[in-house]
């Protein structure tokens, strides 16, 4: 019997859940798939939207993973400059056959020292702020750099996740899962990117997200800091 192939998802307070859930539900049904969601404790973890959501494992716990993803959300805001956090995603990077990210979870990639020199995708209000950790922004839905995979925002994460099963379980296993998952989206509003949005939806989704981009860029200026010490 073959080893399982071990991913792990990293969990934390306010995540954005579907950055988790959209790649997870994908990659459950890769043949051979171990999944754990990865925190400091085991306890119940609230997301964004109110969802609770329990870690299978701690990061004292967790095995070493065949890869490792790290979702977005505001809660990433506050694990830019989590030593914890930030040494744990480093270890695991170290033996894992792929790094990854859904979202803002790249900036804490960048914030481990794990995209220099990488391209490398993220949700694209954060999109500028790769280029503090040495990496090139690319706005794609998913950006593969060797053994990092990125993805852009919140849905993406779906997109990711079907490319990461192509690129270990083989096209067709891929193909399979997309179909069962009647994953075919034709969104009824032509507004989910800013190419196609309009200049005062755009403006007005700035300014909602306006207090926590400041927190985020200031985090971000903090942990690029940090590296280059």
């Amino acid at each position: 019997m073959s080893a399982p192939f071990r991913i792990g998802f990293l969990l934390f307070p306010n995540i954005t859940q579907l950055d988790l859930t959209g790649p997870h539900e994908v990659l459950s049904q890769m043949p051979g798939a171990e999944l754990h969601l990865i925190w400091k404790t085991r306890d119940p973890v609230r997301a964004g939207s109110g969802l609770t959501m329990l870690p299978s494992t701690t990061f004292a716990d967790c095995p070493q993973l065949d890869l490792i993803c790290v979702p977005g959300g505001g809660g990433m805001n506050a694990l830019l400059t989590d030593a914890e956090t930030l040494d744990f995603v480093r270890h695991q990077a170290k033996g894992a056959r792929y790094v990854t990210s859904v979202c803002t979870g790249a900036l804490v990639l960048g914030a481990a020292g794990l995209l220099r020199g990488k391209r490398a995708a993220t949700h694209w209000m954060s999109m500028d702020m790769l280029k503090a950790f040495g990496a090139t922004p690319v706005d794609e839905r998913v950006v593969i750099d060797g053994n990092t995979i990125t993805a852009g925002g919140v849905t993406a994460g779906i997109d990711f996740g079907l490319r990461v099963v192509a690129e270990i379980a083989g096209e067709d296993a891929a193909r399979a899962i997309q179909l069962g998952m009647e994953y075919d989206p034709h969104p009824p509003f032509d507004s989910g990117n800013p190419r196609s949005a309009s200049p005062a939806l755009i403006e007005a989704t700035k300014r909602k997200a306006a207090p926590r981009q400041a927190e985020r860029q200031a985090q971000v200026d903090k942990a690029a800091a940090a590296l280059s010490r």
